[in-house]
């Protein structure tokens, strides 16, 4: 590939661009930065309040009550009318809650319909209480005694699973704030009396990870780690993820504009006359590629640059974090381009590309504070970045690594079919992407190399798999990985065998079906061998992800470890030809016979791989 080459492609693919907007275009590109600024602002200060006054409170001005009320967005304070209350309270009444505060007792009056609780009402009453109990721990902390507002105090450090340390769950000493107490008596339920003084908790300020917090606001959500018992809690990276969720929102609209400009390309066929230029098409994909990939970093840096400038401890790691998803979004809007057949279609993928992979990034990353299997996603190491909790170079690799591979797989797949008797053809979609498959196959045995390519495709669909399902019980969680393993697998060492026999890349015989199915799966065993490493690296204790990849490391047991490492071969093998054989008659075959290879595999996995690991 020469870099020359590329160079000048990529300026004309720019000029293009830019030359073809018009006033329209730059309308939506200003009204989705304007989004995504607002997006972050929202993220920042802690979202939109939409429940301003969503419940209405009858309590009287004289009520120790209507204070903690008056102040809560969520409560709307309306006159109280005891006469409601007298053949109880009921719907259309203007009230979801009534208080009655008496000289001895105060009671708590809900709206009933049919003699229970309506839902409303039973949430208005949640939300009073914790009206209540802000109101007390403010009231606590404008204080002079601080020993005596809060005689304990917590500070809990949150250490990551398998490094040395513990986290100090205890700790005395004054807290920052006086004493003071809450005034007023609580209520019970309907009717009901209650003899307790107004609860009151304790807040606090904590690090967390030690992100910073900015102006009035915590910016990364790690606040609660100090303060009384009742009110720590684990960290969640919510506005972490807000924050970083402004590096993918941008690609979207990157890739629309990506895939526009290769599928023009077919139907204009304005990429004809780059086709008969002295140039290869790696050279044509990389230098319409480039600009794009550009624009996708720019804009991440752009972020880095003002998360930095307002105090967050984002450094170029966050940037290098994203350069895996930007491409692999473009991959795939690039193998979606050459696929689609009109812009109707060509949305159609860039839709399910953006929803699957925004999925892959997110889903994952929501596990940061709490599991190792949060470094399925790249964006993970963003948020530990901007969190300031930093992650070691095989973590990096670990998240960074499979993306990157996949969007190497797809581009190579893409240039299988950017050629003219598929680029300016009205093909259908699946037919398209068996073409992808076949391009690279010539005879039986190349298949192995093919199906090996295939394999981060294959890990990174277990991955996301393994982070949806490994919160659930072990118990249901492992069957329900091992079925979607089956699956995914035997789809991968089918397609590209039923794509040799459509594309006649080899006769149509029993014979030649299983030599091919032997090779697919050899080339299928070989490639997961890799997993064995990921394991290591990246989960080394997670079950579910133990049971995914089958590695039996997570048993403990040397036997284990030499069955799971020598029997997938003959299952690999088996069921690939099983499939084969059904591809070399015909579709339906072929259909019938993925399915019981699949039934096969599953049958392994419960039997077997779920007595080892």
């Amino acid at each position: 590939m020469r870099p020359r080459t590329v160079l000048r492609i990529a300026r004309w693919e720019t000029t293009k661009g830019v030359g073809g907007l018009d006033r329209g275009a730059v309308a939506v590109v200003l009204a989705a930065a304007a989004f995504v600024v607002a997006f972050g602002v929202v993220g920042l200060v802690g979202g939109v309040a939409l429940e301003d006054g969503i419940y209405r409170v009858g309590v009287d001005e004289d009520s120790p009550f209507h204070d903690p009320v008056a102040v809560d967005d969520a409560l709307a304070v309306v006159e109280p009318d005891p006469a409601v209350v007298d053949e109880g309270l009921r719907p259309g009444e203007g009230y979801d809650l009534y208080v009655e505060s008496g000289p001895e007792r105060t009671r708590l009056y809900l709206v009933r319909r049919d003699g229970e609780p309506t839902d409303k009402s039973l949430a208005a009453l949640a939300a009073f209480r914790e009206s209540v109990e802000a109101y007390n721990e403010r009231r606590m902390r404008s204080e002079d005694n601080e020993t005596a507002a809060f005689p304990v105090v917590v500070t809990v450090e949150f250490v990551e699973r398998g490094t040395d340390g513990g986290a100090d769950d205890g700790g005395g000493g004054p807290d920052s704030d006086g004493t003071g107490g809450g005034g007023g008596e609580g209520g019970g339920g309907d009717g009901q009396d209650d003899d307790g003084g107004l609860p009151s908790t304790g807040g606090g300020d904590g690090g967390g990870f030690g992100a910073p917090s900015i102006g009035a606001f915590d910016l990364f959500g790690t606040a609660g780690t100090s303060g009384s018992p009742s009110a720590i809690a684990p960290p969640f990276p919510f506005q972490s993820l807000v924050l970083a969720f402004l590096f993918v929102l941008p690609l979207n609209f990157v890739i629309q504009a990506y895939g526009s400009s290769m599928l023009s390309e077919r139907l204009d066929r304005r990429g004809e006359l780059l086709l008969v230029a002295p140039v290869t098409p790696a050279e044509i994909v990389a230098g319409k590629t480039l600009p794009y990939a550009a624009t996708s970093l720019a804009i991440a840096a752009t972020v880095v640059a003002g998360l930095w400038l307002i105090g967050a401890g984002a450094g170029p790691l966050s940037v290098l974090a994203v350069v895996p998803l930007s491409l692999l979004f473009l991959a795939l809007t690039f193998l979606g381009a050459m696929f689609a057949r009109s812009f109707k279609e060509l949305t159609f993928v860039s839709v399910t590309v953006s929803t699957a992979l925004t999925t892959y990034a997110f889903v994952p990353a929501i596990f940061t504070a709490t599991s190792p299997v949060a470094f399925v996603s790249p964006l993970t190491v963003a948020v530990r970045d901007l969190t300031g909790a930093g992650v070691t170079p095989g973590q990096f690799l670990f998240a960074t690594g499979p993306p990157t591979l996949v969007a190497g797989v797809c581009f190579l797949f893409g240039l299988g079919v950017y050629r003219e008797e598929d680029l300016f053809t009205q093909r259908p979609v699946h037919l398209k992407a068996l073409d992808a498959l076949a391009g690279r196959i010539r005879r039986p045995r190349s298949l192995a190399l093919v199906v090996a390519l295939l394999v981060p495709f294959v890990f990174v669909a277990e991955l996301v798999a393994v982070a949806l399902l490994f919160a659930l019980p072990v118990a249901l969680s492992i069957p329900l990985v091992l079925a979607t393993v089956a699956v995914i697998e035997e789809l991968a060492k089918a397609l590209p065998v039923y794509a040799g026999f459509v594309n006649g890349r080899y006769e149509r015989t029993a014979g030649v079906g299983a030599a091919a199915g032997a090779a697919a799966g050899v080339g299928f065993f070989l490639a997961e061998k890799l997993s064995l490493l990921v394991q290591v690296v990246g989960l080394p204790d997670v079950a579910v992800a133990d049971a995914a990849f089958q590695t039996g490391l997570g048993s403990n047991s040397l036997a284990a470890v030499a069955v799971l490492a020598v029997a997938p071969l003959l299952l690999h093998v088996a069921t690939a030809t099983v499939s084969a054989l059904g591809a070399s008659r015909d579709r339906t075959a072929f259909a019938a016979s993925l399915s019981l290879a699949t039934l096969l595999h599953l049958v392994y996995n419960l039997a077997v791989v779920s007595r080892l690991v």
